[in-house]
């Protein structure tokens, strides 16, 4: 099995303090991947400290594709070592709520996605709740989307967003089935303005969101927590740790 990533947005605060520093607490935790929310920060930088701390970079997420020249950030997605690229948001939620917003949105990707290619890596989107919640011709935004981009093109299912959004997450994710690579995991209340809680602690139906897809890279994210942020980190490590080989 992929070893567990965690998703770096959820230390943003330390880790602009002191980059190598959570890394190594990270490291310490028994994480073995991470998933930089920022290639364009020292990539070089990043990529050393990784290395050294035997962390791997399967994946990244880039915002900076849609404001940047894309062949200066997929330098930098080479720099650091990851493979899959992950677009998070950026587009007016207002596009997720007709067929023709989906369709420009798609377009949009689709297009990213050949740039991706001709640098080697392949790119994804990752939802929040606003892809969910609106219902286009009977079905999720997020499905709708799928149906509509290239095949190249992967999901990053972020399964708390996604069961904010009202979807019966476990069969939503049946449904995308081998488009999407990765989940982002995470726990809390299911509400939309709360705090998360560690991964196993909060109402959220894990297990059988994991087993909906099994092959997908596990990244765990808190955006927000009310306590301690790295012991919110150990605890969803050694829960899903737990669950590993089920």
């Amino acid at each position: 099995m992929q070893p567990i990533s965690v998703q770096l947005y959820t230390v943003r605060e330390p880790l602009a303090a002191d980059r190598d520093g959570v890394l190594r607490r990270l490291a310490a935790i028994g994480y073995r991947a991470v998933e930089p929310f920022d290639p364009m920060s020292d990539p070089k930088g990043f990529r050393q400290v990784a290395d050294d701390l035997g962390l791997i970079v399967p994946s990244t997420h880039a915002y900076a594709l849609l404001e940047r020249d894309p062949a200066e950030v997929f330098d930098a997605v080479a720099t650091i070592g990851a493979q899959l690229v992950v677009i998070p948001a950026g587009f007016p939620p207002e596009e997720f709520t007709t067929p023709d917003g989906l369709a420009r949105t798609a377009d949009r990707l689709n297009g990213l996605a050949e740039r991706a290619a001709e640098h080697g890596v392949r790119l994804g989107y990752h939802n929040h709740w606003w892809e969910v919640e609106p219902l286009v011709d009977g079905r999720h935004a997020l499905e709708a989307l799928a149906g509509l981009l290239a095949p190249e093109v992967f999901l990053e299912v972020d399964t708390y967003w996604a069961a904010v959004g009202g979807a019966d997450v476990p069969a939503l994710l049946r449904r995308l089935g081998d488009r999407v690579l990765a989940l982002h995991v995470k726990d809390g209340p299911v509400a939309r303005d709360e705090p998360h809680t560690a991964v196993g602690a909060g109402a959220m139906p894990v297990p059988a969101v994991l087993d909906a897809a099994s092959g997908a890279w596990r990244v765990v994210e808190l955006d927000s927590c009310a306590g301690d942020v790295f012991a919110a980190l150990a605890d969803s490590h050694a829960y899903l740790t737990g669950l590993e080989g089920r």
